[in-house]
């Protein structure tokens, strides 16, 4: 066989494996980009709604009136400003048709107040024509309560004002939990590190269990509108959940929209007094290979790959830091 044969050959045999992989390849790049400017979305859509969290018009409820933490968190204006910014950065300002589709794929959002939470999800109800819809709502405030192995009820707060009840009298009493201990025969009081563990441990607990039954629940009202995806709650670490609730705050969760031959899950907290930092967009230049992360707002020598809530993130995570000028940031 001549050379020239085993060159056609060579072309026929491999050049639509080369082709299959450069397909592979373009798609993975889009469907990185979309995921990018997706998380981009949700946390300034979360941000924003955090920033408008502690907008109070009586002084009773503005912080430091009673509590360095004392905000009263105006849900309502979240929700606007949070759907208000993600609708303008998906570029459906005005759509209502494709807003009402984003929503499918937002099964939850919560608002930690000071002394408790909501939790905004879908729900069935009734519709005019005596047929069951699906619509997201707010559900009750649900307080950051605690019982003790005696019996005691307590109710946390962000911080360590409590309203707690004694189960052998029935005594109600509130105020700071060290001021209490010497009122009160509940022995968590007498520990304040005890106290400060099981404070977070329950108010994270609470908060998750019901994220976790409205976001599965999420998948009845999804599967009718023709929505295949598995809605869950993700992983959240530790310190996440710890920055979660040292101040009021949103957190918001946008899951299921295919991106390629995968689908988009993430979830973002904005902060009712939180800086709003620089995120860091994460990628490989193309000449070394090296990883090396810029600020937001950079022009990048290739595409974006990964996306960061601040340095520090994209460090841990193997990039070399670099500024819009391009050198290295010691």
């Amino acid at each position: 066989m001549k050379i020239t044969d085993f060159a056609i050959l060579f072309v026929i045999i491999f050049f639509p494996l080369f082709w299959l992989s450069g397909l592979h390849t373009d798609e993975q790049s889009q469907a990185s980009s979309l995921q990018i400017s997706y998380t981009t979305a949700l946390r300034t859509a979360s941000q924003d709604a955090g920033q408008v969290m502690s907008t109070n018009e009586q002084q009773q409820y503005e912080a430091g009136y009673s509590s360095e933490k004392f905000f009263r968190a105006d849900k309502e204006l979240a929700l606007q400003t949070f759907l208000n910014t993600l609708y303008l950065n998906f570029g459906i300002r005005g759509d209502e048709s494709a807003q009402q589709n984003l929503l499918y794929y937002i099964p939850a959002i919560v608002v930690i107040d000071y002394d408790g939470y909501y939790i905004y999800a879908t729900e069935n109800y009734i519709g005019a024509d005596g047929s069951s819809n699906a619509r997201h709502t707010w559900h009750p405030k649900k307080p950051y309560a605690y019982s003790d192995a005696q019996g005691n009820s307590i109710q946390f707060t962000l911080d360590h004002t409590v309203h707690v009840t004694e189960a052998n009298t029935g005594e109600v009493l509130d105020g700071q939990a060290e001021q209490l201990a010497n009122e009160t025969d509940i022995a968590l009081l007498d520990q304040m590190d005890t106290f400060e563990q099981v404070r977070r441990t329950a108010i994270v607990s609470s908060i998750q269990k019901d994220l976790a039954y409205y976001i599965n629940k999420h998948n009845e009202y999804a599967s009718r509108y023709g929505i295949s995806y598995t809605f869950t709650l993700p992983t959240i670490s530790q310190e996440e959940w710890n920055n979660s609730i040292n101040d009021i705050g949103i957190l918001s969760f946008l899951q299921g929209i295919p991106t390629g031959s995968g689908y988009y899950n993430n979830y973002a907290l904005g902060g009712g007094r939180l800086v709003k930092k620089t995120s860091w967009l994460g990628t490989v230049d193309p000449n070394s290979g090296i990883k090396y992360a810029y600020p937001n707002g950079c022009k990048l020598p290739a595409p974006a790959q990964d996306l960061f809530t601040d340095a520090k993130e994209a460090a841990k995570s193997g990039y070399f830091l670099r500024d819009c000028r391009n050198p290295l940031i010691h």
